[in-house]
């Protein structure tokens, strides 16, 4: 725990009690901001006008707007939500270590700590919703700290909609909680209570540095291509319907054949006299149309993707040309490995630090959490190596190969594998343990009861001369 001065005034009483109950309570709760969950829908009606606005608004400060339409983007536009959260699940899954700050009893303490928080279940759920930042460029997590122990431990970690925080307007990197008594400038954030995780997807400004910036000329181009799509198809899509009577029809008989017409479409059946025919025309320019629509939505994808992914080949499936599924998927593991790393930064910095300073005070080094890409390991070069350069005196750690090949550490019971012990090999080792039946006939690996009866026998052989020392000439 952090020591505290034994003698204090009341105001630094009253000043340290305050910053305790931040620490404990909820400060970006629905109940602390403005109520957003009324608002209307952006996505609806969006105009490339409109659009405009949108993101040079939210560029000057004012995001809710933006906000709003990064959330419908992922709930209106499938190819988007999946590419996005592939993008998410890619650095979710990846391992997660912890690198002691020394090697000292007291820093080795600290690091057992910081694992045991990694392995919490709430941590897993903290991850994915710090990776919502890649699609609106930043995003919170309110950590709520349980002092009922001896250390203060996070018994949970609580998301917060972006939308209940603003950006100072004369510092646009300081990030601040929107309060209704101070719209403009809102509340400063307490140290050691909120994860803000601000990715780096490019330099500049956070507010524009989103994917779903990025994404909302296109998303707004595929929305109007699909509209037009299928106003398209409800035209053209379905044959005209030409319904044919004679010169003796009466007004009732019309009145039947215009029924049946616009009821065939739906009932596909229908009752005419013999005077009616119904045709079917069917637009003969307009059959190669529709693909200019469907290649208009295919290419638009093909760029969300490029955006998210850095590549197209594991949405499309197309090997074998320039630029195929092997060599892009170095691209996008480069991707994956700077969001990991800029992911493990932002819990050093707010969450690992934080956690060390309340329970132990600052330190010179921290432990450090790492997230990483595992190395893959070719195991028959590898294996083919050792066979080579073990017999040669390569000393080998048995931990380290069983890591690279993804094995675990055999229990002490456990039922181990073994090779099989050849007969030439069975005589060296024998000749190397000066064994009394090494002679024995090299095809009996095994020693038989002659051999034993030998053994003993020999065993109460004692010398009865003692060589003398050679005589000198």
């Amino acid at each position: 725990m952090v020591k505290m001065a034994r003698h204090k005034t009341p105001q630094k009483k009253q000043e340290a009690k305050r910053s305790t109950q931040k620490l404990s309570g909820e400060l970006a709760g629905p109940t602390a901001v403005r109520h957003l969950w009324g608002r209307g829908s952006v996505a609806s009606g969006l105009t490339p006008q409109r659009l405009a606005n949108l993101l040079k608004s939210a560029a000057e400060g004012d995001t809710e707007a933006y906000l709003t339409l990064a959330e419908e983007m992922e709930e209106r536009d499938p190819h988007y939500s999946s590419v996005l959260r592939t993008r998410k699940m890619a650095v979710a899954s990846l391992p997660v270590t912890v690198v002691a700050g020394g090697e000292d009893s007291r820093a080795q303490q600290c690091a057992q700590d910081i694992h045991r928080l990694m392995e919490a279940p709430d941590f897993g759920d903290l991850v994915d919703n710090a990776l919502d930042a890649l699609g609106k460029g930043y995003s919170v997590n309110e950590i709520m700290w349980d002092r009922t122990g001896v250390k203060w431990e996070p018994k949970a970690y609580r998301w917060r909609d972006p939308r209940f925080f603003l950006f100072h307007p004369e510092h646009p990197e300081d990030m601040r909680i929107v309060d209704e008594a101070d719209p403009i400038h809102g509340l400063s954030m307490p140290p050691y209570k909120f994860i803000v995780h601000q990715p780096r997807l490019k330099s500049g400004l956070t507010l524009r540095g989103g994917l779903a910036r990025l994404v909302a000329f296109s998303y707004l181009c595929k929305m109007y291509g699909m509209k037009d799509w299928l106003g398209f198809l409800e035209s053209y899509g379905i044959p005209l319907r030409l319904g044919k009577y004679g010169p003796s029809a009466s007004e009732e008989d019309k009145k039947v054949l215009k029924t049946a017409v616009a009821n065939i479409g739906s009932d596909a059946a229908a009752i005419l006299p013999d005077s009616m025919v119904i045709e079917f025309q069917q637009v003969a320019q307009a059959s190669g149309a529709s693909e200019v629509f469907s290649r208009m939505v295919e290419w638009i994808d093909r760029q969300i993707s490029k955006a998210v992914l850095g590549q197209t080949a594991t949405t499309e499936g197309t090997p074998g040309k320039l630029g195929n599924e092997a060599s892009q998927e170095a691209v996008r593991q480069d991707i994956i490995a700077a969001d990991a790393r800029q992911l493990a930064n932002t819990l050093n910095r707010d969450l690992i630090r934080p956690y060390i300073d309340i329970n132990y005070g600052p330190q010179a080094v921290y432990p450090r959490v790492m997230i990483t890409l595992p190395e893959k390991e070719d195991v028959t070069a590898l294996a083919a190596n050792l066979e080579k350069l073990v017999p040669l005196g390569l000393k080998v750690s048995a931990s380290e190969v069983r890591t690279k090949l993804g094995l675990s550490e055999p229990a002490k019971e456990a039922d181990l594998l073994s090779v099989s012990t050849t007969p030439a090999q069975a005589s060296a080792t024998n000749r190397a343990q000066g064994c009394a039946c090494s002679n024995r006939a090299i095809n009996r690996s095994q020693a038989d009861e002659i051999d034993l009866l030998a053994s003993e026998m020999l065993m109460d052989w004692e010398p009865q001369i003692t060589p003398s020392a050679p005589l000198r000439r």
